[in-house]
């Protein structure tokens, strides 16, 4: 389930880069999952409680809250959790980016932007 995630998160922001597109909105909120796809990237923001960093805490809460709703969430977070990446919640990402965030990690996760 990680590797189809971070496989997915790779295509969708590839198709941003070649259309030139950084400034959208949907590329925006997508580049949390840069410290999902990338633990190394998500030990250094933690390390320094960066904005990035809080938001995919708040994310990760959101998506616990939420496995009712996205059951595939339980077993990537699981995943997640067995790469030491867990949240410590910050509550500071607006509602509406976090139903955002959350609906395109379901999208990747069913495969949407799977090649």
């Amino acid at each position: 389930m990680y590797r189809i995630f971070c496989e997915s998160y790779y295509n969708y922001i590839k198709n941003f880069e070649a259309k030139g597109a950084k400034d959208e909105y949907r590329y925006k909120i997508a580049k949390v999952f840069e410290l999902i796809v990338d633990p190394q990237k998500f030990y250094k923001e933690k390390s320094k409680n960066s904005e990035t960093y809080q938001n995919l805490c708040n994310l990760l809460c959101y998506m616990k809250e939420n496995i009712h709703r996205y059951p595939k969430f339980k077993a990537f977070l699981w995943t997640l959790e067995s790469r030491q990446i867990e949240p410590d919640y910050c509550g500071k990402t607006p509602q509406n980016v976090l139903e955002d965030q959350a609906k395109l990690a379901n999208m990747f996760l069913n495969l949407m932007y799977w090649e």
